[in-house]
């Protein structure tokens, strides 16, 4: 460390006061003295307790056996931890693909067709009350995660509730602090937790693909390119995307396998996501679909209801006519006897 330098009140003083001796009026040494002398008394001031519960460093407080790393911000554990956090509260859908050593190159080329698939999508289309919604084909990317960071980072999500923690005094509600630390530790696992359910698809090597929002004709388009599977998923024809059968774009693909995803914070297996993919009209679609069944499940219902009051009134109305008949067919059977007995 370097040495301390001496920057009392006294010797500051004395030196500006030295200054002002060295221009054309020269100042007495007896003022000089006195301001020596008053800068060195010192008055004791009635100073109010502070609570220890009260006491508490800033939040940017640096300690000085600590200091700050020389990582870039993106590579630094305290980041990524943060960064992961933000990301899973604010992404509602999320692709797992386990990669298998692939290079820069073939990365390049995987995210050049991604984006290739996704840009020949049609824009968004305005609504009913003329708001076009946000084009989310340029926040859709790539991540490469490191699988440990993720999975600490999952626990501190699903465990650590910061609003439950505000009303101890002297406690840190951040992500990094030991508060989240001791919450994630003492958590049990439910098996039905969405951690539970994610913990194993990120295993090994984990690469994720964000989505701003659940958009199932995104999700489709990426599925064609990272995950082919016809006849519901086929891959771009060679004619209209050449580059697509690139060979360090193939060799990137067959590195890539689709583990799994997250959506609106449950996990989805590879059957699952497929699904949410191939609902027509995305959300809209799917509104569609809801509103459909709602009715046919009120018309079923009517109709089983209406089914057994017409049953009854039939039957009521058929007992009522075979009635009317019998007693019909008695009166013509009683006149001709009364006729024959007045003869």
């Amino acid at each position: 460390m370097p040495p301390r330098l001496n920057c009392s009140a006294r010797s500051s003083v004395g030196r500006a006061l030295q200054r002002t001796t060295t221009s054309s009026t020269r100042v007495p040494a007896l003022i000089v003295q006195n301001a020596t002398r008053a800068a060195s008394r010192q008055y004791a001031t009635a100073v109010p307790p502070v609570p220890l519960a009260g006491l508490r460093l800033p939040d940017d407080y640096i300690p000085p056996t600590q200091p700050p790393s020389a990582r870039r911000p993106e590579l630094r554990k305290a980041q990524l931890l943060r960064s992961y956090t933000a990301m899973l509260r604010s992404t509602p859908l999320m692709l797992f693909f386990q990669h298998n050593n692939l290079t820069a190159v073939e990365w390049a080329a995987v995210r050049r067709e991604m984006r290739a698939a996704l840009a020949q999508l049609p824009p968004p289309v305005a609504g009913p009350d003329g708001t076009v919604p946000v084009d989310i084909t340029s926040k859709i990317e790539l991540q490469v995660l490191r699988t440990r960071m993720f999975n600490v980072a999952c626990k501190v999500v699903d465990y650590f509730h910061p609003e439950a923690q505000a009303e101890k005094s002297n406690a840190y509600t951040h992500d990094l602090s030991k508060t989240a630390y001791e919450s994630i530790k003492t958590a049990t696992i439910d098996e039905s937790s969405p951690y539970a359910q994610i913990n194993p698809l990120i295993t090994g090597p984990i690469a994720a693909v964000n989505f701003p929002s659940v958009s199932p004709a995104h999700l489709a388009a990426v599925l064609k390119v990272l995950a082919p599977s016809p006849p519901a998923y086929p891959a771009p024809p060679r004619k209209k995307n050449p580059g697509y059968y690139d060979p360090i774009a193939q060799s990137g693909f067959h590195k890539l396998i689709l583990v799994g995803g997250r959506i609106e914070g449950s996990a989805f297996d590879h059957d699952g996501v497929k699904w949410v993919g191939s609902i027509e009209g995305g959300i809209d679609g799917l509104r569609a679909q809801l509103v459909s069944l709602l009715q046919n499940a009120g018309l079923g219902l009517t109709t089983a209801l209406e089914g057994h009051g017409k049953g009854l009134w039939l039957a009521l109305e058929g007992r009522r006519t075979q009635l009317e008949e019998e007693s019909s067919g008695g009166k013509q059977a009683g006149e001709p006897a009364e006729n024959e007995t007045n003869v």
